[in-house]
């Protein structure tokens, strides 16, 4: 029995080490919803400490994941996921999170896994933003190469015979 304990102390002290050490926010909850477990990544995002989170239901916890949780809790599979925006300490987050269900074995529950994509979309609302410009420019210039080409054939063909304002239908011209 003193082994069997040991054996679990250990895995537990193990489980803990890992989840301290991913950069991806984990939290733990019962089958009523409740935070059982949240590591130091969650902890982080969401600008609260583990012990002022643990014990309290997911959606005074996690509000903004109140959603996801409730639809994986519903499921008959118990997975959800999606994009989620948090706001903590005056900044907008983009969080892509997972909630999958755990049962049998023993554990039953919920774990929530999330990821701080904040980076990933603002780059691809860059690089939106830089194929908006391209394809504006694009079209600004297809018809000012028409111009410029007409200007120009103005130029060759009628520079020498305007004798009235040689200047003003040259900078005209140009």
């Amino acid at each position: 029995r003193a082994a069997a304990n040991r054996l679990i102390d250990q895995r537990r002290h193990f489980t803990e080490t890992v989840l301290s050490g991913v950069s991806a926010g984990v939290i733990g909850l019962d089958p009523q919803g409740r935070v059982t477990l949240v590591n130091r990544a969650a902890a982080r995002f969401l600008d609260a400490s583990p012990e002022d989170m643990e014990g309290t239901l997911f959606g005074e916890a996690v509000p903004e994941l109140s959603a996801l949780i409730s639809r994986a809790m519903s499921e008959p599979v118990a997975r959800a996921g999606g994009e989620v925006t948090i706001h903590r300490g005056g900044k907008p987050r983009a969080l892509s999170v997972q909630v999958s269900g755990e049962r049998g074995t023993g554990g039953e529950g919920f774990v929530v896994t999330f990821d701080d994509i904040t980076d990933l979309v603002s780059a691809q609302r860059t690089a939106a933003w830089a194929d908006v410009a391209r394809r504006i420019a694009h079209e600004i210039k297809n018809p000012l190469t028409p111009i410029q080409l007409s200007a120009e054939r103005l130029q060759r063909k009628y520079s020498g015979e305007v004798i009235s304002d040689p200047e003003v239908f040259q900078q005209c011209t140009d």
